[in-house]
């Protein structure tokens, strides 16, 4: 069974040979241990220790502005564009894919230049819905691999109005719904065209009972060639709806939410008649789960990625509710704890009035819960102790282009204040110590200056993503002001 990872503190002072073995010792145990099983961790994560590397950011891209329809009342969806990803047409050309969530797909061409390729928001109808909850509106593209000959790419928006009672999820949604997301496959007449002219079906409707948490992301495996068993396969990260704090929707088997799913976008073979369920999945065939689950126990997975070098891992990470926000590595049938688990801490969903974590019970490992390979903690306020605190992880990926200082550091971001982290891929194990985040400077391409992602974005809500190109290169995303930068260089700074 799976033991948690013990967050490890490190001292690069000498030390005698037994106060050192006492301290070996002191540091395998997770400092929830030292502590009353009644009590919650005081601290439950060492802060990130500072990087001597500094990224180089250059401004790439500037997104045109947009607004959601109706205008939004919350202030943090009031954005110059909520632009909320970025990755490469697979036809080589060259061209970059950003979806804004205010409803469209852009195109990049090298130079950073942005061209509308296609307006979801209007081609989905007047459900189309943007102006309420963080993740609402265009929120993915993922093409697929052959895009270059079959044209074939999609994504996931969310739905509201009418849809709520005129259309039917494809898979049970918890105590109802107040908001669907929908896959989208799209089928383009010319892959090499620069604006979408061809046809669309629905693939897969998914209910939530809250405007949160919904389908975050959706990809294919980089790594996966056409023989492989995971080859055109698309995963899809589907949030709890907000259901999993006082709930035990994710650890149901029988829903959706919480979990990562795997499809086959290619066969008809669901109940739906929309898609397939894999042989391959870790619950398929089984009569008590969904077969398109390949691993649960999730909050908010917020970003997934494969290390393209390596030991080729997937990794995603998962936005805490109390304290903790955590990166996991991800194999068929993980359960990640939540929402018995946060990060690698016990989560009580009552009787917790200062929200925080607890210490792992005896005998844990009998769970087989599947614990963090990267965490970091953040303080709630202590006016409103259970209140937002405005901390929340953005995944990332593994370097594995021309950065020679980067080669296989994950990076991924607090993404609200833009703090921008890195771990060593080497000491992401499972099981294992947590590894240690660092975290990075930053410069400004433009003066040679160091900065701050807030100085660059020009507010204090950042609200940071990160993208990539088929080389490896690194891109990071600003909804603030709608900007696109490109690490073009790694300094040591003193």
């Amino acid at each position: 069974m799976p033991t948690p990872p013990r967050p490890l503190r490190r001292t690069p002072r000498r030390t005698p040979p037994l106060a050192a073995a006492t301290l070996f010792l002191t540091l395998l145990a997770p400092p929830a241990l030292a502590q009353d099983g009644d009590t919650p961790v005081s601290d439950p994560l060492p802060d990130p220790t500072p990087s001597r590397h500094a990224l180089v950011l250059t401004e790439f891209s500037t997104l045109p502005r947009s607004e959601s329809v109706p205008p939004p009342t919350d202030s943090r969806l009031k954005r110059w564009a909520r632009i909320n990803h970025l990755g490469e047409v697979p036809d080589g050309s060259g061209r970059l894919a950003v979806p804004d969530l205010n409803g469209k797909l852009h195109l990049l061409d090298r130079a950073g230049t942005p061209s509308e390729y296609l307006d979801v928001g209007t081609a989905t109808g007047a459900d189309f819905w943007s102006h309420q909850g963080l993740g609402s509106g265009l929120g993915s593209v993922a093409f697929h691999p052959g895009f270059a000959r079959n044209g074939v790419f999609y994504t996931v928006h969310t739905e509201g109005r009418a849809a709520l009672t005129a259309k039917t999820p494809d898979l049970p949604a918890p105590q109802g719904a107040r908001l669907h997301s929908v896959v989208t496959e799209w089928t383009a007449d010319d892959p090499r065209a620069a604006t979408f002219a061809g046809t669309s079906r629905e693939v897969l409707r998914l209910g939530f009972q809250s405007t949160y948490h919904n389908i975050q992301e959706i990809g294919f495996n980089p790594n996966a060639r056409p023989r492989d068993h995971d080859h055109g396969l698309l995963y899809v990260a589907v949030g709890d709806g907000a259901a999993g704090a006082g709930g035990t929707v994710p650890q149901d088997l029988t829903v959706p939410q919480g979990k990562i799913l795997r499809i086959d976008p290619a066969r008809r073979d669901a109940p739906s008649g929309r898609y397939g369920i894999p042989a391959v999945n870790p619950f398929a065939g089984r009569p008590d789960a969904l077969g398109e689950i390949y691993a649960y126990g999730l909050r908010n997975p917020h970003r997934f990625s494969w290390d393209t070098g390596g030991r080729r891992q997937m990794f995603t990470a998962n936005i805490g509710e109390h304290r903790v926000e955590s990166v996991y590595e991800v194999r068929a049938g993980d359960n990640f704890g939540w929402s018995d688990r946060e990060g690698p801490f016990a989560y009580r969903k009552a009787s917790n009035p200062t929200c925080g974590v607890f210490p792992l019970p005896d005998g844990d490992a009998q769970n087989g819960y599947t614990y963090p390979v990267a965490a970091f903690d953040h303080t709630p306020p202590a006016a409103r102790p259970c209140s937002d605190s405005g901390s929340a992880i953005v995944g990332g990926f593994v370097h594995r282009g021309r950065l020679p200082a980067l080669n296989g550091k994950y990076l991924y971001a607090e993404g609200v204040g833009g703090r921008v982290f890195h771990s060593d891929v080497r000491e992401m194990r499972r099981g294992g110590p947590l590894a240690t985040t660092h975290q990075l400077q930053l410069i400004d391409g433009a003066t040679g200056a160091p900065t701050t992602m807030a100085e660059l974005a020009g507010h204090t809500r950042v609200d940071l993503r990160f993208g990539t190109d088929r080389s490896g290169a690194l891109y990071v995303l600003s909804k603030a002001n709608g900007r696109i930068w490109k690490v073009t260089d790694v300094r040591v700074t003193p």
